[in-house]
Formats: structure tokens, C-alpha cells, sequence
């Protein structure tokens, strides 16, 4: 199939960081002293080949080695995976045919291999085991997860897009918003205004109202907006597998005085964080930054998650803003800040924003109004 002048282009970058990040992978493998690694993770494979696939049941990985690179996949991937894969020879096995011959050819005898050991199984453990002589294994997933942490200007273009689909998909929902609307209702228009803007869902739309506010983790139900709710949005856009992931806040009516409180409180230990953010500082130096504020206020108790967490290919990547965590960030890091408080049997308020870190400081990705939005009564 042709390609445009846009599609080679973009498919140019992509193998231009795939040789890249394999060059990475395999000077680190050489320093560890091993002689090939076997990756299984969908989304490590995504990163170091640029071919984005879920397997499903069925085996898919990348064999890398000094010489070589081979990815095996079912059958049914072989085309996709070889019109994506420039810098790997690509491989497929039918159902009903053992993937391990593939693997065995890929890795020969190994006795260090390294491996993704949150990802693999022991029955794919053993079967290595058995086959390939691998004697050791060696974990490769956090070396993966930090070469993923820093974004290149490729990954920066695709979190701007997708983070640009997601404050557009925000002022369009939150225009039609009105009481009478389900939970349910709602996260089923975010996900239409996502398509329209022709992105994906980053992860499982959240749609709040009311007490239901104070679940952060509150799935959406048939419970129907009324005058009064809070609704929080909690959602994203995926632009070429790159996730935004965004919360705003609304009430439906006039605020009362305690909701334009609590929203205040949130939003200036999300400015404070934000405002926190460059090379250099930690993790933790962040979250403190928000933390301080809300506990200031009395509500400590009420602001019991993270601070914030890593965005790129998946939704929930390092680094991880965990109070007292101490990894020192780096120009080029994406992750979100997301304080909240939550008052059971009240509601809860949560404002969320992407940025990514610059040597003095950072840059905001999506800027969507962070306003207590006013919305119909119906």
C-alpha cells in the first residue's frame, strides 16, 4: 500500500527512534553482560518497534539481541507488524503452531536472558527455561520504564495533539451538561466528542456526581444530574497511543458557598505544585508542594492519593508523585498533577492537568477552563 508524503514521514521518526531506543536497550544489556532480552509487554514493544498491538491470549514479543532485533507475532498481526517494524524482522506463527520454535530461533541458547518479570508468567518462564537453556533471568523492565520516562519531540507532538482533542472534547461536554443527564449519559458523549476529534479513549471514562464525588474511583452509574451536584469529568484522549488524562469540575446550578471553597482549596495546591515543577526537584517536592496547601486547610485527611503520575503510552507510567518520593525530574518528563479533596457524604473535588518538565520549569498541556463550571438544570 502507498504511503503519503505525511505517513512515510511520520513512519521515517518512528523508525528513527526505534533504532534509538534499541541502541539504548543493548548497550545497557551490554553492560549487564547479557546476551539477549525478551520482551513481552505490549506497550514496551509498542516503544522500542513502534508497532502497537494487543495479542490477546496469544504469544507476541521482541527478541532482541546484539546483532539483531526479531518480533514475533500471531499470524494475524504479520502485515501490520512489518508495515510498522523497521528496525526488527518480523516473524508469524499460526494457531495451532508453537510460537517457542520462533523464540528458540530468535534467542538461540541463552543462559542470561534478560526478561520483563512483572509481565512474564511462569509458564512462559519454564518454557524459556526449557527451550532456550536461560538459565538466569534478568530483569529488563525497569531499564525500559526509564528509557520511557524522558519523551523525545515525536512523543511531545502526540501528547500536545491528544491533550489539544481533550480541552476541546471538555468544553464541548461540559456545554450540554444539564440535570436529567445520566452518569452513564455522559461518559458515553465524551466518548463520541473524542471520536469526532478522531482520538481514542486514554482509559475508562469517569463521571461523577453529586456524592458520588467523593469516590475517586467511581465508575459511571444510572444515577441522574440534579440541581445542586458537583460533577466531576475525569477522562482523556489517546492520539496515535500517546494518553491525555484530564479533571474538571462542575455544579449543576448556582455554587454554594462550601463547593466554591473546596474548589478554591484544590486549585491553588494545584497551582502550587504546578508551580513547583522544573529539573531538578523530586517527586516528593511536588506533592509537598500541594499537600502543604490542603493541609493548611484542615483537609489533609481528605487528599489521600498521589499527587500525580507519568503519561506517554499508557495512562499510568513513571514517574510516580508519591509523597516523599525521590526521583529527581528531567527536562522532557510528562506526568499529571491531580490534587483532590474528598468529604464523604458530600462530594469531592478534583482538578487535573498534563505537563511536561523544562529545565525552569514546566509546560501546561491541556488548558481547559479549571473554573467551578456553572451547567443546565435541565
Amino acid at each position: 500500500m502507498a504511503h503519503t508524503r505525511s505517513e512515510s514521514s511520520a513512519l521515517s521518526r518512528t523508525a528513527t527512534d526505534a533504532a534509538t531506543r534499541l541502541s539504548d536497550l543493548r548497550a545497557w544489556m551490554a553492560n549487564q553482560g547479557l546476551e539477549a532480552a525478551y520482551i513481552t509487554r505490549p506497550v514496551s514493544i509498542a516503544y522500542l518497534t513502534g508497532f502497537q498491538a494487543d495479542p490477546h491470549e496469544r504469544l507476541m514479543a521482541l527478541a532482541v539481541r546484539a546483532d539483531r532485533a526479531t518480533l514475533i507475532v500471531p499470524a494475524l498481526e504479520r502485515d501490520h507488524a512489518a508495515g510498522r517494524s523497521k528496525e526488527a524482522d518480523v516473524v508469524g506463527w499460526r494457531d495451532g503452531e508453537d510460537p517457542y520454535v520462533l523464540v528458540l530461533e530468535a534467542l538461540d541458547q541463552c543462559a542470561r536472558l534478560g526478561v520483563e518479570k512483572e509481565h512474564l508468567t511462569v509458564q512462559a518462564a519454564e518454557a524459556l527455561r526449557a527451550r532456550v537453556a536461560a538459565n538466569e533471568l534478568v530483569d529488563v523492565a525497569p531499564e525500559v520504564r526509564r528509557l520511557r520516562r524522558t519523551k523525545g519531540p515525536e512523543e511531545l507532538e502526540k501528547l500536545d495533539r491528544a491533550c489539544v482533542i481533550t480541552d476541546a472534547t471538555t468544553d464541548e461536554v461540559m456545554q450540554n451538561l444539564r440535570a436529567g443527564q445520566t452518569e452513564l449519559a455522559v461518559a458515553v458523549a465524551v466518548g463520541a466528542a473524542i471520536a469526532e476529534y478522531g482520538a481514542t479513549h486514554s482509559f475508562e471514562t469517569l463521571v461523577q456526581s453529586g456524592t458520588n464525588s467523593a469516590l475517586p474511583h467511581h465508575r459511571p452509574s444510572s444515577r441522574m444530574l440534579k440541581a445542586g451536584d458537583l460533577v466531576l469529568l475525569d477522562f482523556g484522549a489517546a492520539f496515535e497511543g500517546y494518553r491525555a488524562d484530564t479533571t474538571r469540575m462542575a455544579v449543576v446550578g448556582e455554587p454554594n458557598a462550601r463547593q466554591l471553597e473546596i474548589h478554591d482549596l484544590v486549585l491553588r495546591a494545584h497551582d502550587a505544585a504546578i508551580n513547583a515543577v522544573r529539573a531538578g526537584v523530586t517527586t516528593g517536592d511536588v506533592d509537598a508542594a500541594a499537600r502543604k496547601v490542603i493541609v493548611a486547610a484542615g483537609l489533609g485527611d481528605r487528599f489521600f492519593h498521589r499527587v500525580g503520575h507519568g503519561l506517554g503510552l499508557e495512562a499510568h507510567e513513571d514517574p510516580s508523585l508519591d509523597p516523599g518520593s525521590n526521583t529527581v525530574l528531567e527536562a522532557g518528563m510528562v506526568f499529571t498533577i491531580e490534587p483532590g479533596v474528598y468529604i464523604p457524604q458530600w462530594g469531592g473535588v478534583r482538578i487535573e492537568d498534563d505537563v511536561v518538565v523544562e529545565e525552569a520549569g514546566c509546560r501546561v498541556l491541556t488548558n481547559a477552563s479549571r473554573n467551578l463550571r456553572m451547567v443546565g438544570r435541565g
